[in-house]
């Protein structure tokens, strides 16, 4: 005879903790604080009666610092002005933002009305706001900066100058430089405008800090290149000399380069090889 099936008390599921009850007065500051879905009408009734004069509102520029690298000299472009403030200072590539355009294309419109370059990598750099930076009124400008081979440069406006950035501090301590024009009989620094030098030596802060993880100089060197070329660029960055044998050892570590199978020609030593940049990737 068949033995009877023992069943299993059935389990219960673990009890979950109660939350604490809410005093009336809770709940009351709960839907306060709990913000309002508004309608797509409430919206637009509130955008038709809104009075933007309501609040002061700063003026907006862009400014561009270019950097390239030429005879071993870390140089950029600016341009003289013609009229109050600052009339006769040096000044970057800028002008106001438009209400219709993004910054980056007001960024490239300035750089090229003004300098008469186009098709240039450009990368967004700080918002320089200090209350006083401008006299003419309250302007908050969003500094851009651009990186181009020296090439391009014989391309650039006629109005611009060459000039040549001297940087009085170290590493990534960061500050004003100093600029002296090139190709000019011209003696001691030129005299920049507004705060411009800060600027400048922002965007070289940001380049040297970017050299050792970013192929840097895929946009300062021609398409191929000899390792020697390389190492002048990040000298000429730095300011200051590195070793050749570790910089050599440590850029062809790094995966960022790769050999052409080519070698120099018609040079007066023995050809060295040429390499590019494998991934061809802004800073």
């Amino acid at each position: 005879m068949a033995q009877p099936q023992r069943r299993e008390p059935a389990r219960r599921a673990p009890s979950r903790p109660k939350s604490p009850a809410r005093s009336p007065g809770a709940e009351r500051a709960a839907r306060k604080a709990a913000p309002a879905v508004t309608s797509e009408s409430e919206d637009q009734r509130y955008l038709a009666a809104y009075d933007a004069s309501a609040f002061e509102r700063p003026s907006v520029t862009v400014d561009v610092a270019l950097l390239s690298v030429k005879d071993d000299a870390l140089v950029t472009l600016l341009l003289s002005r013609t009229s109050p403030p600052f009339r006769g200072r040096h000044a970057l590539p800028g002008g106001f933002l438009r209400m219709d355009e993004p910054l980056e294309v007001a960024a490239a419109r300035v750089l090229h009305d003004k300098a008469g370059l186009s098709d240039v990598f450009l990368e967004q750099l700080y918002t320089f706001g200090a209350v006083h930076r401008d006299p003419r009124t309250r302007v908050v400008t969003v500094a851009y900066y651009a990186l181009v081979h020296p090439g391009r440069l014989e391309a650039a406006s006629s109005d611009t100058t060459l000039a040549r950035i001297e940087v009085p501090w170290g590493g990534e301590t960061g500050g004003p430089v100093d600029c002296h024009a090139l190709g000019t009989a011209r003696s001691g620094a030129l005299t920049l405008a507004f705060d411009h030098a800060d600027i400048l030596g922002t965007a070289v802060k940001r380049i040297r800090g970017k050299l050792d993880y970013t192929p840097i100089g895929f946009q300062l060197l021609p398409e191929r290149f000899t390792l020697a070329d390389l190492q002048r660029v990040h000298e000429t960055v730095l300011g200051r000399p590195l070793n050749k044998d570790s910089f050599r050892r440590r850029m062809l570590a790094s995966g960022q380069l790769e050999a052409t199978g080519e070698l120099q020609r018609e040079v007066d030593h023995r050809p060295a090889e040429l390499y590019r940049f494998s991934r061809r990737s802004a800073v």
